[in-house]
C-alpha cells in the first residue's frame, strides 16, 4: 500500500512525480532544490542558501508523514559542482543531531531549473 505525501510548506513538483511516497514504513522524498514556493523559481544565494532552503523542505516533507530527520536512512545530494562539497556538508550537517544517515553525493553536469543542488531522501518509521 503506498500513500501520497504533499505539502505547500514545499515546492510544487514541477513534473510528474510526488513530493514524497509513503510505502509500508518508508517514506521516499523525491529529489528537492530550493525552489520559492510562492513563485516555483530558484532561489538564488550561496551554495549554503540553497541547501538550507533544501533541507527545510525535507523537514516539512517528513513532518507531513509523521516523521523527522533521525527517521532518514538514505540521502543522496547531487551537486553541479563536487568543489562546493564542503559548504553543502555544513549546511546538511546541521539539520542531524547524531546516527547520520547513510548518504551518496555525486556530480552532475545538470539539474533542473539550472540549481547548484538537488537533494533526495528515505525515511523509515
Amino acid at each position: 500500500m503506498k500513500k501520497i505525501i504533499n505539502t505547500a510548506k514545499a515546492p510544487a513538483p514541477i513534473g510528474p512525480y510526488s513530493q514524497a511516497i509513503l510505502a509500508g514504513n518508508t517514506l521516499y522524498i523525491s529529489g528537492q532544490i530550493a525552489l520559492d514556493i510562492a513563485t516555483n523559481k530558484l532561489i538564488k544565494g550561496s551554495i549554503k542558501d540553497e541547501t538550507r532552503h533544501i533541507m527545510e523542505y525535507m523537514k516539512c516533507i517528513l513532518e507531513e508523514a509523521g516523521m523527522t530527520f533521525d527517521n532518514v536512512v538514505k540521502t543522496t545530494i547531487f551537486l553541479k559542482d563536487l568543489n562546493n562539497f564542503v559548504q553543502v556538508n555544513e549546511a546538511y550537517g546541521a539539520f542531524f543531531t547524531k546516527d547520520f544517515p547513510a548518504r551518496a553525493t555525486i556530480e552532475a553536469s545538470r539539474l533542473p531549473k539550472d540549481a547548484n543542488v538537488e537533494i533526495c531522501m528515505e525515511a523509515v518509521k
